[in-house]
């Protein structure tokens, strides 16, 4: 029987449940005793000139080893993404001008932690203040500039020298737009970003850090620092959470390690939950313009996206996601025109990196919102004509008019299966209903397609599966799990192919000197890539155990087989006959497969989630009462870990739908720096989501597996968006922009009322 498909309990929990894990924060590591303790002096205004930094009263402060500004570090200022305008570069200290709240401005050393506030109060600067450029279409008039010797605001551009078609909507019965906003949001991990940093006397840097990539966070603190990337070795402990924003290095990595150099010490770091708000990336950003049309028999002809994307004050990541946006305009749909453009540019922000879906989530919010506008204009369900305009399954592959080719897919399948589960036509009578005897409480219905991309860019990772003489075995991966259930799935797949039980399995990561080479885990490219790959290795390990065994059992290498009982060599259909172990087998002579698995493509996981939502028509609160999910994301490793990687993404995404809005005032001045205000659910204010299963494999990889880790977040979000619209559409509403908050919704309710009279 295979262990594959089968809902194994996680075997990383029972240390996180009673000795708890390990995190940067608590690292006791011999190599960092006597650490120094950082605290940063951050600015409290988002764009102004330093005219004055005086340290000396700091310097004098009880517990105090060091103090720097920028002008001691000797670093340059850094590209922090080389793919945006490579003007726009961060120092690691501001010495000239501070462009966000919260950037660092000094660096606090101290023998304890607690001392380091208290002298980092000392800190005297002076500040010259400048006007704040917050709103995406104010930087984008350079009026304000952020870097003036840059000349312009714009970070990146992708699209925006092509001339829009002006034949787009030709022959379209049907035309309408809007401009959406996809709100910024806040990664909000529970471990905040933290860091340590030891030299050794070879002159190489040992760095502790909360990321999600060791290998790239290795690359990126040697290349900020000038250094051989051999002289820097990272290691991760546990990591509590990361959503995309621990994807790379921070500055503040490279920034330890720099200290620990200066004062020739270990130094420690680790940043408060406001720090944590102000400072760490965030995600989404964009304000959008969509124009959708076709005929009113529900075909879609054309669709336009125009995307003006944030970067924040320093351009990362977030400068090519937009990118991401337009390669996955058109969803699940088989547009024949598409035209699309997007501009990022900086404002006094915090930058904006990868979170949860990168880009993907964005592009799904607008083609279901531009669906749904389209839907409501020529007087059709939104479901219908969902239906009527997906790809037919015998397309695919399928090229879409956003450049990628969809591997497989069954889109309208899996709308129906999530109708089906729903009891769409009986709720749509319900709604009926409540609005003929005019119930205050409305009911609201959202559907939502969508396809993702998995996997994008980093197609290949390698493994590394070694058996003992003991019987037991190790797995080393590129990847690097923070909550995926990564030592278990694993063990999974190398269990299968060994016969060599789970928990005699263990499953290593995170050392770039134990594991010099991978490319870490975002993007939901864990399982199809690096599980694979364990999955390859597994089985590489297994030829060479019976290239071995053969002249043990004297038997030609083609009548072996492994006997998943023993864990063992044995001649196929001779049960009497001799075997060998692999434990045994790895006593004469080391037993161990190095490989790398390259899909050499992406994959493309996708779904449909209904959400039944019930508004409150005199206060605005919206109460989410159900989500029906369909997540197909290829056959299931481990359905316990497939589920909970979907709840989490729904969760997730009903979050951005109706809470989570990282907002700043006019001034640059963040209203969201804890968790008092930045407003997310916990499980008491979610339903009980409903899972409906559905796998279509991906040929790329031999097991058909696609990623799942973002799919719940992508659904989710417009299918709740969609629903609250839904509930006040037949008052005069057509759209509401996320956060769908209780006031929002009362005054949309307000607007139409007054807009009927």
């Amino acid at each position: 029987m295979s262990i594959l498909g089968t809902r194994v309990v996680r075997t990383e929990d029972p240390v996180f449940l009673t000795r708890g894990a390990t995190y940067t924060d608590d690292l006791t590591d011999e190599r960092l005793t006597g650490a120094l303790h950082l605290t940063l002096v951050r600015s409290p205004l988002a764009h102004a000139r330093i005219t004055a930094i005086d340290v000396e009263a700091a310097r004098q402060a009880p517990g105090v080893v060091a103090v720097y500004t920028g002008a001691d570090l000797g670093l340059d200022p850094v590209v922090l993404f080389p793919g945006a305008n490579k003007g726009m570069k961060r120092p690691w200290l501001a010495t000239e001008k501070v462009r966000f709240v919260g950037e660092p401005v000094a660096a606090v050393l101290t023998e304890e932690l607690y001392q380091g506030p208290d002298a980092a109060e000392l800190v005297e600067i002076d500040y010259d203040p400048l006007p704040a450029v917050i709103d995406l279409r104010a930087a984008a008039t350079d009026e304000v500039l952020l870097f003036e010797d840059v000349g312009t605001n714009t970070a990146a551009g992708h699209g925006v020298d092509d001339e829009p078609a002006a034949d787009l909507f030709d022959g379209c019965e049907v035309v309408v737009g809007h401009e959406i906003v996809n709100q910024r949001l806040a990664a909000a991990p529970l471990e905040t970003r933290a860091a340590a940093a030891v030299w050794g006397s070879d002159g190489r840097v040992t760095v502790f850090c909360s990321n999600q990539n060791a290998q790239g966070a290795r690359d990126e603190i040697a290349r900020w620092l000038g250094l051989d990337r051999d002289r820097v070795h990272v290691i991760l402990p546990d990591v509590g959470g990361g959503f995309g924003a621990k994807i790379g290095a921070d500055p503040e990595f490279a920034l330890v390690a720099h200290l620990a150099k200066l004062s020739d010490r270990p130094v420690r770091w680790s940043e408060s939950r406001s720090e944590n708000m102000t400072g760490m990336l965030q995600g989404r950003a964009q304000r959008q313009t969509i124009t959708i049309g076709g005929g009113r028999d529900g075909r879609v002809k054309a669709y336009r996206l125009d995307i003006l994307a944030d970067a924040g004050a320093y351009p990362r990541l977030g400068a090519f996601l937009p990118q991401f946006t337009r390669m996955m305009a058109p969803g699940t749909y088989d547009i024949e025109r598409l035209d699309t453009r997007a501009r990022v540019v900086v404002t006094n922000t915090t930058s904006i990196g990868a979170y949860r879906g990168a880009g993907r989530p964005e592009a799904t919010a607008a083609i279901e919102r531009a669906m749904d506008l389209f839907a409501a204009e020529i007087g059709m369900d939104p479901a219908e004509v969902r239906k009527c305009n997906v790809i037919a399954p015998d397309k695919f592959p399928f090229t879409s008019k956003g450049g990628v080719e969809y591997d497989s897919g069954e889109y309208a399948k899996a709308i129906d299966k999530a109708l089906e589960a729903a009891g769409y036509a009986q709720l749509r009578a319900e709604q009926a209903a409540r609005r003929e005897r005019g119930d205050a409480k409305l009911l609201g219905l959202g559907v939502s397609s969508y396809v993702e991309i998995t996997g994008g860019g980093a197609y290949a990772e390698n493994a590394s599966v070694e058996v003992h003489p003991d019987g037991t075995v190790t797995v080393l991966t590129g990847t690097s799990p923070h909550g995926q259930g990564h030592a278990t799935a694993w063990a999974m797949l190398a269990s299968e192919h060994l016969g060599v039980p789970i928990e005699k399995i263990t499953v290593r990561h995170g050392d770039t000197d134990l594991i010099p080479r991978g490319s870490g885990t975002m993007g939901s490219r864990s399982l199809q890539t690096g599980g694979v790959a364990v999955y390859q290795a597994a089985g590489e390990l297994v030829e060479l155990a019976k290239q071995r065994a053969a002249e043990l059992l004297e038997a030609n290498v083609d009548d072996l087989e492994v006997d998943k009982e023993r864990a063992a060599i044995v001649v196929r259909g001779a049960p009497g006959a001799k075997s060998v172990t692999f434990a045994q087998l790895a006593e004469q002579e080391r037993l161990q497969v190095d490989t790398v698995w390259d899909g050499q493509k992406p994959s493309f996981p996708f779904g449909a989630h209904v959400a039944v939502v019930e508004v409150d028509r005199e206060t605005g609160k919206v109460t989410v009462e159900r989500l029906v999910a369909v997540d197909d994301a290829g056959p299931v490793l481990n359905p316990l870990l497939f589920d909970g990687q979907r709840h989490g993404g729904i969760a997730q995404g009903i979050s951005q739908a109706l809470l989570e809005e990282v907002v700043y005032d006019s001034e640059g001045q963040p209203l969201t720096a804890t968790f008092a205000d930045y407003g997310f659910p916990s499980a008491a204010e979610l339903p009980s989501f409903d899972l409906v299963d559905m796998q279509t494999p991906t040929p790329i990889n031999p097991l058909g597996y696609k990623g799942v880790g973002e799919a719940g977040t992508i659904g989710s979000t417009p299918a709740v968006q969609s629903a609250v619209v839904d509930a006040l559409a037949h008052l005069g509403v057509r759209h509401i922009d996320m956060p769908t908050t209780p006031l929002r919704v009362w005054e949309a309710i307000q607007t139409a009322a007054k807009g009927a009279e």
